[in-house]
């Protein structure tokens, strides 16, 4: 069937996956170039970050009040910092750094902001996923108890992660201050994160506090997940999905806003 003679819906998803396609790759070689590693460092890159702070939480030997094994607590931790934290960190500057291609008719600034998301989130996972499965092959880390809940948490902090960027990303549009004040929020969030930590070592005045960023949930769900019987986790799906939600929908108006404001 010719393409003229599609359904509308058909033509614009087709139309839809060719610019996914071509600002994917634009994107991945402009990062990571075609000599050396390459895309490697879509993985790889992550994977130093993480590996660092796992040696480094190693050889202070770090008690943190819990059978955990600590390698184990430092991937899941920093993997899931990884990846909200990077996703609204580089979808700050998806905007001013190609605003060249929004003169092209199909590319949107959503799609711009979609494309740096999805590069993020495959870089974070790969690295999680290569890195789990390295510890466990050498015997630094247990098999997961639960891997669908484990996936379950992995993709809350990605829907997490997805809709912060997109709020921040379409942001910058309208500012250029709100780069460089998320980049030291972003630190600041780190140590309340959930990275660190497990809510129930608090005291419960300080769980309350805490169990307010949506993170935090994604978290304990995660280790839940992957510790079982080994954790007291502590988590509302509900709350979390509905700050998620907001956080998507608030995220989808400031793009369709920015898109009216940006001087092409």
């Amino acid at each position: 069937m010719d393409i003229a003679d599609e359904p509308p819906l058909l033509q614009c998803l087709r139309i839809q996956g060719r610019v996914m396609h071509a600002l994917l790759l634009r994107e991945i070689i402009t990062r990571f170039g075609r000599e050396n590693l390459g895309v490697i460092w879509l993985v790889g890159e992550p994977m130093l970050f993480t590996s660092g702070i796992v040696t480094l939480w190693s050889m202070v030997t770090l008690h943190h009040g819990s059978a955990i094994p600590i390698v184990a607590f430092a991937v899941t931790g920093y993997s899931s910092v990884l990846l909200w934290r990077n996703c609204a960190t580089h979808a700050a500057g998806a905007i001013a750094q190609n605003k060249s291609l929004l003169f092209h008719r199909n590319v949107r600034i959503v799609d711009v902001l979609l494309t740096r998301i999805v590069v993020e989130i495959g870089g974070a996972t790969g690295s999680f996923i290569v890195l789990s499965l390295l510890f466990i092959y050498i015997g630094w880390m247990p098999m997961p108890d639960n891997l669908l809940k484990v996936l379950f948490g992995w993709t809350m902090l990605a829907w997490f992660g997805t809709s912060l960027a997109l709020l921040i990303g379409a942001a910058t549009a309208f500012s250029e201050l709100v780069p460089r004040l998320w980049n030291p929020v972003s630190y600041l969030m780190f140590p309340i994160s959930g990275a660190a930590f497990m809510v129930d070592w608090l005291p419960e005045r300080l769980q309350n506090i805490v169990l307010l960023l949506p993170m935090v949930h994604g978290v304990e769900i995660l280790r839940e997940g992957y510790f079982h019987n080994a954790v007291a986790a502590h988590y509302n799906l509900g709350y979390m999905a509905s700050c998620c939600l907001i956080l998507s929908l608030s995220g989808l108006y400031v793009v369709h806003q920015a898109s009216r404001h940006v001087d092409f």
